[in-house]
C-alpha cells in the first residue's frame, strides 16, 4: 500500500498544453463521418469559459459549463462562407476536471464524451445517436 501512494505523491492534473493532446487525440479517435459535420474543426482547452460565455449561456457558476461548440457546421454552410472563422470546440480544463474527481470514470473517456456532445448537441443529434458515437470509440 506505502508504494501506491508514493506513486499517488507524483501525479498532477494535467496542463492545458497536455489537456489539449489527449482532446485532439480522442477527436482523432471519432468516427470520420461524425467528425467531417465539423468541417476543419479547431480544439482549445482553456482553464474555465469566459464571462461572456458564462453571460450567454446564462451559467450560474464557472464549473457549470465543461466544453462549447462554436462555428458552423457542413450542413448549415460552413465551408462557403468567406472569411469564416474556423468552427472551435473549447474544453473547459477545471470544470472536466472537477467533474472527474467526483466520478468513477477516466480522465480520456470524460474528454471524449464531452467533445462528442458538444458537436453532437450543435448538430441536434439525439442521446442515443451521440452514445452509439461513443460507443465507436471504446
Amino acid at each position: 500500500m506505502s508504494d501506491d501512494i508514493g506513486a499517488l505523491r507524483h501525479l498532477k492534473a494535467p496542463s492545458l498544453a497536455e489537456m489539449e493532446v489527449m482532446a485532439e487525440a480522442a477527436y482523432a479517435r471519432l468516427p470520420e463521418r461524425f467528425r467531417a459535420m465539423c468541417g476543419n474543426v479547431v480544439v482549445q482547452v482553456d482553464d474555465f469559459p469566459t464571462e461572456e460565455v458564462m453571460e450567454q449561456l446564462q451559467a450560474e457558476s464557472e464549473f457549470d459549463l465543461l466544453g462549447l461548440f462554436q462555428g458552423v457546421g457542413l450542413a448549415q454552410g460552413y465551408g462557403t462562407q468567406t472569411f469564416a472563422m474556423p468552427n472551435m470546440i473549447f474544453l473547459y480544463r477545471r470544470p472536466i476536471l472537477d467533474y472527474w474527481a467526483e466520478h468513477d470514470e477516466t480522465l480520456g473517456k470524460i474528454v471524449t464524451h464531452v467533445l462528442i456532445h458538444e458537436i453532437g448537441h450543435h448538430f441536434g443529434l439525439s442521446d442515443e445517436d451521440m452514445e452509439r458515437i461513443e460507443a465507436q470509440t471504446e
